[in-house]
């Protein structure tokens, strides 16, 4: 339910009514008064006038009536909005941001992303985060919870489908098969936590199976999580790095630099799981929207398989 909170105040002849929806000033009820009548104002608009012979103080009671009155009517439809808060995995944020504003478009609900690593946000949710659904960057971590009876049984299910790409934004410096790792050239390669994000896991499984994972101990940059990876990288303090595919796969959009798309093959497929956390009618209808068809289209877009 969104947060509804009137402040009143007075400075000689009028009084102040303010609305907060969801922690924003979203619009001002003003009231004007003298000893002859009363004006009615939303923000800069006024919407009546009273007046007659009423006593001063009369007329001061009836303003604040047919203030509170009008605020309450005027954000009736916001105040009774419902809000889901769901934890996503850095990887997705661009993903969701577009799904989310879609859903909010269609329902008039709210939905509030907060966004990290896998990892941090599976010890959040077990020490009682107020999270309603778990978007996660694996399996582990979704069936865990559900196991540990902390996610609701049987909701767990697979939105997408992850791929791990070495970039660089510089152009021709990664080359097609990543022999850019052997050779060793650089000073620096980033990859996120392998302890919090799976994409991190992944990136030191194709090191290990390249066989320059010890090569490399001296000169890796761990992100907390994958969008502090890809910053690493695009801010230059770090020449190249293991970042997801949808980091650079955006619709309508390019990307620079070189990249080499790693085969599958070379790490365990990032099977990424969400799960429902609160059983509520309006977190199950986020999770139908995220599997509709055309939302499928558009996770594909971003650069995941299914």
């Amino acid at each position: 339910m969104g947060k509804y909170k009137l402040g009143v105040g007075h400075i000689s002849n009028y009084f102040i009514v303010s609305s907060l929806c969801g922690g924003m000033l979203t619009r001002t009820l003003c009231v004007l008064f003298d000893r002859r009548a009363v004006e009615i104002y939303i923000s800069t608009q006024k919407v009546r006038t009273i007046s007659g012979s009423r006593k001063y103080g009369q007329l001061r009671k009836l303003a604040v009536i047919f203030l509170i009155t009008v605020a309450m009517m005027a954000f009736s439809e916001k105040s009774m909005a419902d809000e889901i808060r769901v934890a996503v995995a850095s990887n997705f944020t661009s993903a969701i941001k577009v799904i989310a504003e879609r859903f909010e478009a269609s329902t008039g609900h709210q939905v509030t992303l907060l966004f990290g690593s896998t990892g941090k946000h599976y010890a959040q949710i077990k020490n009682g985060a107020p999270f309603d659904i778990f978007l996660a960057a694996d399996v582990r971590r979704p069936r865990l919870l559900e196991k540990e009876g902390i996610a609701i049984s049987g909701s767990r299910f697979t939105y997408a489908i992850g791929k791990v790409v070495l970039w660089s934004p510089k152009p021709g410096y990664v080359d097609s098969e990543g022999k850019v790792l052997e050779k060793g050239k650089f000073r620096y390669l980033a990859l996120a936590n392998p302890k919090l994000a799976p994409y991190g896991k992944a990136a030191q499984e194709i090191l290990q199976r390249r066989k320059v994972w010890d090569k490399m101990r001296g000169r890796l940059v761990r992100g907390e999580n994958i969008n502090q990876t890809f910053q690493f990288v695009k801010s230059g303090n770090a020449e190249l790095g293991f970042v997801a595919y949808s980091q650079l796969k955006h619709p309508g959009s390019s990307f620079e630099g070189s990249f080499w798309e790693v085969p599958q093959a070379l790490y365990t497929p990032i099977e990424q799981q969400a799960v429902l956390l609160k059983d509520t009618e309006l977190a199950r209808s986020f999770l139908v929207f995220i599997r509709s068809e055309e939302m499928r289209e558009m996770i594909l877009r971003y650069g995941y398989g299914l």
